[in-house]
């Protein structure tokens, strides 16, 4: 008898983990507003805007950007990707690689919220290139305007950063090095998780930017690494300009690129990383 409603009890609570676990997967692709497995094709897999992704010689001659990855050293890799293939930058890039922004990210000049998640494989201590790193950068100008982004720094062991620079012309009229702004706008992480045949997986959400209340958030592995607040410098976009930049510099792997429209709180975040199949577990 005891063995009877221990049984009972055990399929009960699979039940309700099973539910809990599908009613958040489906919440989570509810809010889903791009995503990009890079599996067998290029094109995003869910867009709001454009799917297609974009190559320029640099950023300079966007506006000539053809459709397509048009850079060799730029490739789909067959089966290296967290689950299925994975976007590959096999030597240091100085093309222009990128998604359209607009309605993709969902980018509001009156409180603008999201949350942006891919993984990254690479040993940031051997593989990169001399130099700073940016394996992502949405701005619809540069990286220090109006411009949400994390690079790996030219130091020797390498730092990865979070950083979130509003107008240029509001934090640093002058257009000067100072440390002491730069540093009130990003996240240092001192010993970054990144190693060779591992993923790590990159989560950066954002909340009511152009607003008095902005915050951003970077995230590890299912782990909160740091917050920049009290700032609260707009972002002004020409928003039909604005792009989410790939692998600026970048040697290492990508994959599963998503942009949800809303930042994802501590336990989201870590759902997402413990997703069996990745963001393919929103859609199954």
């Amino acid at each position: 008898m005891k063995i009877n409603k221990f049984l009972s009890i055990s399929r009960v609570l699979f039940f309700l983990i099973t539910y809990i676990s599908f009613s958040q997967n489906t919440q989570l692709k509810d809010h889903v507003l791009f995503y990009s497995s890079f599996d067998g094709k290029l094109a995003a897999n869910v867009a709001t805007g454009d799917a297609m992704i974009y190559t320029a010689d640099n950023y300079k001659k966007a506006d000539d950007a053809k459709p397509g990855i048009h850079n060799p050293d730029v490739i789909l890799a067959k089966n290296k990707g967290i689950i299925g293939d994975a976007l590959h930058f096999t030597d240091k890039n100085t093309s222009a690689i990128f998604y359209k922004a607009f309605k993709n990210i969902g980018y509001s000049r009156d409180s603008w919220s999201g949350t942006v998640s891919f993984w990254l494989q690479l040993d940031s201590n051997k593989d990169l290139a001399p130099g700073y790193c940016d394996p992502i950068c949405i701005t619809d100008v540069r990286y220090n305007d109006a411009a949400l982004w994390v690079d790996f720094t030219d130091d020797n062991p390498r730092e990865f950063r979070l950083g979130a620079m509003g107008d240029l012309k509001v934090w640093n009229p002058e257009n000067k090095n100072d440390e002491t702004k730069w540093k009130k706008r990003t996240v240092t992480v001192t010993r970054p998780p990144f190693k060779k045949g591992e993923w790590t997986h990159v989560v950066i959400t954002f909340s009511k930017v152009n607003t008095s209340k902005s915050t951003f958030k970077l995230y590890l592995n299912g782990k909160f690494t740091g917050v920049i607040k009290d700032v609260n410098d707009p972002f002004t976009w020409e928003a039909e300009n604005g792009k989410i930049m790939l692998g600026l510099g970048y040697i290492g792997l990508m994959d599963e690129l998503t942009i949800f429209d809303k930042p994802l709180d501590s336990k989201e975040v870590k759902s997402v990383f413990e997703l069996k199949n990745s963001i393919k577990t929103l859609f199954e």
